[in-house]
């Protein structure tokens, strides 16, 4: 994944996020994920340590309201933020910009597990439908074992396909409704074969 902040871009975003008012450490982290729609949570061994390091060069004063610090600009932070408002108008596009990568790199990544998935799907519907036997139909004591054998893992390799796209947790309702066509197309032919 690309990299979200560049340089000394958080430092100036977490100042930015505190010009507007006092957050606990928590709130920060939820103001950054909802900037970045969701496509990024900094964790809190990103955010705290950069809060500490504000409190180390005077602006930020952190104040604790029960279990919790409450982290809040100083005098000295609110110049830093006033004398770089230019800095401020960047970041923001910069930002923008890493949203629509992270976006990018979202999708292709969801769209070539898809198509993983899709594959795999077919790929285990072709070989039931290759693999099965009408029933009643006089297959021989060997051919008949080894083919049942070969239907059960088929059979087998549909239901983990089936699986991993239904629990993937990237799968998009459109892959899950692709690959409930997939899997219902494989009834009907195997219905038909039966019906025979």
């Amino acid at each position: 994944m690309s990299p979200v902040f560049a340089h000394g871009q958080l430092r100036l975003y977490l100042l930015a996020l505190l010009a507007d008012g006092p957050r606990h450490g928590y709130e920060v982290m939820r103001d950054l994920e909802e900037r970045f729609h969701g496509l990024y949570t900094p964790s809190a061994g990103t955010i705290y340590p950069r809060l500490a390091k504000l409190e180390e060069e005077g602006l930020v004063e952190r104040s604790m309201q029960g279990r919790k610090g409450t982290y809040a600009l100083t005098e000295q932070g609110r110049e830093e933020v006033a004398s770089r408002r230019a800095d401020l108008g960047d970041l923001e596009q910069d930002l923008d910009q890493s949203v629509h990568d992270l976006a990018a790199e979202v999708r292709s990544r969801v769209h070539g597990q898809s198509s993983d998935l899709r594959n795999e799907l077919k790929a285990a519907a072709k070989a039931a439908r290759r693999t099965a036997v009408p029933i009643g139909a006089d297959t021989g004591p060997i051919s008949g074992g080894r083919t049942d054998a070969l239907v059960e893992e088929a059979l087998q390799q549909l239901r983990r396909a089936a699986r991993r796209v239904t629990r993937a947790r990237s799968t998009t309702e459109q892959t899950r409704q692709e690959a409930l066509a997939v899997i219902t197309e494989a009834v009907r032919r195997m219905q038909e074969l039966a019906d025979r």
